[in-house]
């Protein structure tokens, strides 16, 4: 549609959208020309041409959602005693052909929920150079380097933080309300440290993601994703170094050197498969991993792991489904006091606890005896039994069962971030009860037990997606009561 208005909002040139694929041809469309003009300029940059101009630079996409008086009672801000009004929603967009898919569900929802009109414009925040063209100073000389500031933006870091997603912006009224949770220069800066972290690219990640930190789960997924393609179940598996596996189709050439937290991604249409991220020892790892992959808004992500089981009751190989969180990490602490709780999903946990019964054959009775529920500990310290006489009585007044590094740190990050998820473990040592983990001793338990694990989490996964479609996964628990329209 042609027609153009201007809204207090920091945009130009917004027109009306008449559908979610209008609105998201035009993102594509400006930010493609935005993404040329950097790449030309930069190439005049890079030829020496004194005639680059200096005061010329591509700017972000808007998505700007208008919404009228008579929705303001489904919103808070009637909290405020403020007359009902229309309200002007925004956000500036990166790579939205990345986002398609999302976008069109999302504006779809906003509509009707909302009666909201769409437009897009053109934002005032300009793109930085590295996020549109990630290895342009790699071909510059030391004195072209220096001088690139003269004629190119560079990534603000003030203005690229969490301040959304942690509500900060809770009572600013002044100007457009933040549509997304993320900026478009927090989106790149996470685009791009994804690809450093995992070595593959963001457009290969599916909507449900499992963490694990064993190599072993890495090799039972590739073994399970190479039977679901021979099936015709799956497209491609890919693998770092985005080397891609098809029906026809081997990698070639030498495996990459691994990266910090490689990931695995069993494609299906959609991006409705499965990514499995090894993210290693330790809850640091946890919150990086999670922090970058929360921009790609996926329906859930799971950790299936390994933990201490610290109940005489246990046994090695039981199962430990995390009903609370004990945060001795402290990773997430300035963010997120570890005085807010944690709620339980329950779609998510009664998708594990079936998924547990399907793959395990365990009769109804005898569940309980094999999967425990309670609260698990994260902890920094993978040497804390040698502190244990500091901790006994922390661990006794949370009734803990079971004790990890990573689990609390992803259910943290999924809770700030809106991203549902969960834990299930599996014990494999019991340090309490004089079963330390040992060579031997774990290797029997590998043997006998991780590929059952990796498969009721995928089981999980196919009864999550289910949820997914019908439209019941995303629980309001994590919405806060004035929380961005895009999920």
């Amino acid at each position: 549609m042609s027609s153009t208005i201007e809204f207090d909002a920091p945009a130009s040139d917004l027109q009306l959208c008449a559908s979610p694929k209008e609105a998201i041809d035009r993102l594509i469309a400006l930010y493609d020309e935005a993404y040329d003009s950097t790449r030309q300029r930069f190439e005049q940059y890079l030829a020496g041409d004194a005639a680059v101009d200096r005061s010329s630079g591509a700017v972000y996409p808007y998505l700007c959602a208008v919404v009228p008086a008579e929705a303001a009672p489904q919103t808070s801000k009637l909290a405020l005693g403020q007359i009902a009004a229309l309200s002007v929603h925004g956000a500036t967009v990166t790579h939205p052909a990345l986002f398609a898919d999302y976008f069109s569900a999302q504006l779809a929802y906003i509509i009707e929920r909302y009666s909201a009109k769409i437009y897009v414009g053109r934002s005032f925040t300009p793109i930085p150079l590295t996020f549109a063209l990630e290895k342009a100073t790699a071909a510059l000389t030391p004195e072209k380097r220096n001088r690139l500031q003269q004629y190119f933006h560079t990534p603000n870091l003030v203005a690229t933080n969490d301040d959304i997603v942690d509500g900060h912006l809770i009572l600013k009224r002044h100007g457009a309300m933040p549509l997304s949770l993320f900026t478009a220069e927090r989106v790149d800066y996470s685009l791009h440290r994804i690809q450093h972290y995992t070595a593959t690219k963001p457009e290969h990640f599916q909507n449900y993601v499992l963490f694990t930190n064993y190599q072993r789960y890495v090799d039972e997924f590739v073994d399970y994703a190479k039977g679901e393609i021979a099936a015709g179940r799956a497209e491609a598996l890919i693998e770092p170094g985005d080397r891609v596996t098809t029906k026809d189709k081997k990698p070639e050439g030498p495996e990459p050197r691994l990266p910090q937290m490689p990931a695995y991604h069993l494609v299906q249409p959609g991006h409705d498969g499965i990514t499995l991220v090894n993210i290693g020892v330790g809850p640091s790892n946890a919150k990086t991993i999670t922090d970058h992959l929360a921009v790609l808004r996926p329906h859930v992500w799971l950790m299936i792991g390994h933990c201490g089981g610290l109940r005489r009751s246990q046994r090695l190989g039981d199962y430990v489904l995390a009903h609370a969180y004990l945060r001795e990490d402290n990773v997430l602490d300035d963010v997120l006091p570890p005085s807010v709780p944690l709620p339980t999903l329950a779609e998510v946990q009664l998708a594990m606890t079936q998924a547990v019964q399907e793959v395990s054959g365990i009769e109804q009775k005898k569940l309980k005896e094999h999967l425990r529920t309670g609260t698990v500990v994260t902890t920094s310290d993978r040497n804390w039994e040698l502190r244990f006489e500091k901790n006994a009585v922390r661990l006794n007044q949370a009734r803990a069962i079971a004790i990890d590094m990573e689990s609390a740190t992803i259910a943290a990050n999924g809770y700030r971030y809106r991203v549902p998820y969960g834990t299930l473990l599996c014990v494999s040592d019991r340090p309490l009860h004089g079963e330390v983990k040992l060579p031997g001793m774990a290797d029997a338990f590998y043997r006998e037990r991780v590929s059952q694990h990796l498969d009721i989490g995928v089981r999980a996964i196919e009864l999550l997606r289910e949820e997914a479609r019908a439209g019941t996964l995303h629980s309001r628990k994590l919405r806060s009561f004035d929380e961005p329209f895009l999920r």
